[in-house]
């Protein structure tokens, strides 16, 4: 589905994804009250992957992000951006969606994007991600706000209080153990403690690692690094790998300074 108030943009995002054979445009909409709308009215129809523009009349993306994720779990929002260190963006990545791309993409890299963010098991971010979230929540730190970048109605999660050895990155001594992890976050949800690997694993995807990546940085197979990855997501209670990446830096166990 292709939600912008810009109709020439829509078009010529569908006439990109309507000339692969896997993907289909089920729906636009010019606003994210529409954009609600529709996908309401579409039931079994829903779509997988939601394209969502931030700055549109009515209600812009951010808002209805946060209604799609809340609404509908299996749909995906990806956010569109014109650049690619837009407070807006970090807000839609807080606000749930699973990635954001510039406006300007090129069309073999939008419709991959598109297919990654609907199989939910795809590379967490371009690099480009793990940079906007790096001045964001500097900034946000700077501001005595973890996490807090400026976009509208998304509301700051605080850090759990620092515990002790939890600044080191890698499997070394000091690296927090799975149970610091699991309750890194305030937020009032209970997470299961992670594996040792587990742990290693997750933060090699808040480096922006591939699958391929990691399981060559630490000598498993991309099918059990995938494996990896899902059971961190689901102790954590994470909807996909982009989330894992905003929840490490919103919970303070690994900061800017640290890259």
């Amino acid at each position: 589905m292709l939600v912008d108030d810009q109709h020439l943009l829509r078009m010529g995002f569908r006439l990109i994804l309507e000339g692969e054979e896997d993907l289909e445009v089920v729906a636009e909409a010019a606003d994210g009250a529409e954009a609600l709308e529709t996908i309401d009215s579409l039931g079994d129809a829903r779509p997988d992957v939601v394209l969502m523009d931030v700055r549109m009349p009515r209600m812009d993306g951010i808002e209805a992000t946060a209604a799609v994720v809340e609404r509908w779990a299996e749909t995906k929002v990806i956010i569109l951006t014109t650049f690619d260190l837009d407070e807006y963006a970090f807000s839609g990545l807080q606000a749930g969606a699973s990635a954001f791309l510039l406006k300007d993409v090129e069309p073999a890299e939008l419709a991959n994007a598109v297919r990654v963010v609907a199989s939910g098991d795809a590379v967490v971010a371009p690099r480009i991600t793990q940079r906007l979230l790096e001045v964001y929540l500097r900034q946000g730190n700077a501001a005595g706000g973890l996490a807090q970048a400026g976009g509208p109605d998304v509301p700051a999660l605080k850090a759990a209080p620092q515990l002790e050895g939890t600044q080191a990155r890698s499997a070394a001594p000091g690296t927090p153990t799975g149970a610091q992890v699991s309750a890194a976050l305030s937020d009032g949800i209970t997470r299961e403690p992670l594996t040792t690997r587990e742990t290693e694993v997750l933060f090699a995807v808040a480096e922006g690692l591939s699958n391929a990546e990691i399981a060559s940085r630490f000598f498993l197979s991309e099918a059990t690094v995938k494996t990896h990855v899902r059971r961190i997501l689901t102790k954590l209670q994470l909807r996909d790998r982009v989330q894992a990446v905003v929840y490490v830096y919103q919970s303070g166990l690994v900061g800017p300074e640290q890259q």
